[in-house]
């Protein structure tokens, strides 16, 4: 029996009711789907294979699979490895099996957020994508890598597909705004700032920006024939005020750059007030973990490394519980982060590293540091005279060198007399002054 969407599309979320019928109407994944990519160059051999689809939310896994079996002219049965286990695998493919033998024609199995089956699961339908019965499409946000069976992605491409730009989910709006399904009985009246706004609250996701339109023309008045969508009606389908989603970008930049730099200055209150104005604007909350993790390597670093093991622990749990429970362990460590000593000397020696690396030579690994395997090698004086750290007293080689010799005594990490980095700088200075004093220096 046809679902209720089939028999009248009007019922259709937004979403599904424009959702294109060729790969001409499909908007983004350029890198995978433009003139001699992949993905297109496959579509035209003819070469229907299994695949992997992955790739954040909304960005158009489902209907790039739905294209594929129009493309094709095969059955297209779809599960979701949430709702559907081994009973319905299964099903699937008997019809599979029915549909070719009556018809000749394959099927196209699509498993979305195929992550969520288990190995065993991925196994019982493994023998049917080996034999032909059914060409597999799994979509997953999810790193394939991790979560599917080795058997299962060596007969599958894994193809990535990227959040769409700005530019990109516009154009799915004017696309909808003017498709025969979109709004047929409505006389529809948009500003382009407004799209635009939409767009940018929509961070990439191409079905959470056909939402927001949905909801918007569902609050905007009706003057006549003509529905006009006004600010208040985007202000109330985002429920959070519009100055935060600004058309540069500009006001969201300058708010992650206060939060930086309240932790930098160690001022707790600052950094969790710039931290609640994201999230109540809409700032997707893993960004800013993202970023406090940055903060604890540039702004703490070694005096206090337990920053960055609170930061990432903070971002796990957002990962893991989501919204509003996650962001709780993100306001614990920016306070933490706040008031915990402060050093850049990581980020300090690893932008002076990272320099003389660049703008330098590329010198060759000391032969006392290489491994000497063969006896060509050994002959060769690799890893003659390598002094094992481990025999010497206290574990130091003193008058070592483990840097080429044009850069010899270089010293990029500087430890600041903050925090645990006052104990690492003692020890550091006695190591090197040791080094100055051996009689036995390398270079």
């Amino acid at each position: 029996m046809d679902s209720l969407f089939e028999q009248n599309p009007s019922y259709a979320p937004l979403a599904a009711r424009v959702r294109p019928e060729n790969i001409s109407e499909y908007i983004g994944q350029r890198h995978l789907v433009g003139e001699g990519r992949p993905l297109s160059t496959a579509l035209k051999k003819g070469a229907l294979h299994s695949m992997v689809l992955w790739g954040p939310p909304g960005v158009g896994k489902t209907t790039f699979a739905n294209l594929i079996a129009n493309h094709f002219d095969v059955y297209f049965t779809a599960i979701s490895a949430v709702l559907s286990g081994v009973k319905d695998i299964r099903s699937a493919v008997d019809q599979a099996k029915m549909r070719r033998a009556q018809t000749g024609r394959d099927t196209i199995l699509f498993v979305d957020e195929v992550h969520r089956f288990n190995k065993s699961q991925q196994d019982a339908f493994l023998p049917y994508v080996e034999d032909g019965t059914v060409v597999f499409i799994g979509a997953t946000t999810e790193n394939p890598s991790f979560e599917l069976n080795n058997a299962l992605l060596s007969r599958a491409r894994v193809y990535v597909l990227k959040k769409l730009e700005d530019s990109e989910i516009k154009l799915v709006l004017q696309q909808a705004l003017k498709h025969k399904y979109g709004f047929p009985d409505i006389s529809l009246h948009v500003d382009e700032s407004l799209l635009d706004i939409l767009c940018k609250a929509a961070d990439g996701d191409a079905r959470k920006s056909l939402n927001f339109l949905e909801l918007a023309v569902d609050l905007a008045d009706q003057e006549g024939s003509i529905r006009t969508i006004t600010r208040k009606d985007i202000e109330d389908v985002l429920q959070s005020s519009l100055k935060r989603f600004d058309k540069g970008g500009d006001i969201f930049y300058e708010q992650i750059s206060a939060l930086h730099k309240s932790v930098r200055g160690s001022d707790p209150d600052a950094a969790l007030y710039w931290f609640i104005r994201m999230i109540d604007g809409g700032c997707d909350p893993l960004y800013v973990a993202r970023r406090v993790v940055r903060m604890a390597s540039e702004d703490i670093g070694n005096a206090d490394p337990r920053a960055l093991q609170i930061a990432l622990s903070a971002w796990d749990v957002q990962e893991r519980l989501g919204s509003p429970e996650g962001e709780l362990t993100i306001a614990q460590a920016i306070l933490y982060l706040a008031v915990a000593p402060k050093s850049n000397a990581v980020y300090s020696a690893f932008n002076d590293c990272r320099r003389k690396v660049r703008d330098g030579q590329d010198y060759d690994v000391p032969n006392h540091l290489r491994n000497a395997p063969t006896q060509l090698m050994k002959e060769q004086g690799m890893g003659l005279s390598y002094r094992y750290a481990h025999d010497e007293p206290e574990a130091f080689a003193a008058g070592e060198s483990y840097l080429p010799e044009a850069l010899h005594a270089t010293e990029f990490y500087q430890p600041v007399n903050r925090g645990l980095e006052v104990k690492i700088k003692e020890k550091l200075s006695k190591l090197r002054e040791w080094n100055r004093q051996s009689s036995t220096q390398r270079y």
